[in-house]
């Protein structure tokens, strides 16, 4: 796949993707000088992503599958986010990233995700609401729903537009 971090061959692999078959179509579909095509598709061909023929050019689509799987079973399996493998298995379901994909609608699940999440707000501070708003921006845009299932969770309380964290785990 690193074939595919340089922008001419990347452009190349673009315009066979759309059914250029030619070096020539190739060259008009990607904007690319001829010379730069032939030279990506000796590259793309030598990697085994495109068979050459004279003019002719095939992307060979079924390599980018088998690269892909190939590179997914090397990758290193992620670090769980809890020590409890159910705990665990919940927040792999809903953390991607380090982001939060969705907010769980079954009331269990949703807790621990949010029990996870309060762990952003240091005990005994107190934020105004724009604070909060940002710290949970950087897990799902809608801040104003996990706000309120914090409060009403009572990892977190209020009052006079200031949250503290008020529940959940705290780390020693």
């Amino acid at each position: 796949m690193g074939l595919l971090a340089d922008p001419t061959r990347l452009r190349v692999v673009a315009a066979l993707a759309l059914g250029a078959a030619t070096i020539e179509e190739v060259a008009a579909a990607a904007g690319l000088e001829l010379k730069d095509v032939a030279l990506a598709a000796r590259r793309l061909a030598r990697g085994g992503l495109v068979r050459r023929e004279g003019h002719g050019l095939e992307l060979l689509t079924d390599r980018f599958g088998a690269a892909a799987r190939a590179a997914a079973e090397a990758a290193p399996a992620p670090e769980p986010l809890s020590e409890d493998p159910a705990e665990s298995a919940v927040l792999a379901a809903f953390v991607r990233d380090g982001r939060l994909v969705s907010i769980p609608a079954q009331q269990s699940k949703r807790r621990v995700v949010l029990e996870h999440l309060v762990r952003v707000f240091d005990a005994g501070v107190r934020y105004p609401e724009r604070e909060v708003n940002a710290l949970l921006a950087v897990w799902h845009p809608d801040t104003a729903a996990l706000r309120r299932y914090l409060v009403d969770e009572g990892l977190l309380s209020r009052s006079a537009g200031l949250y503290w964290r008020s529940g959940g785990w705290v780390d020693v």
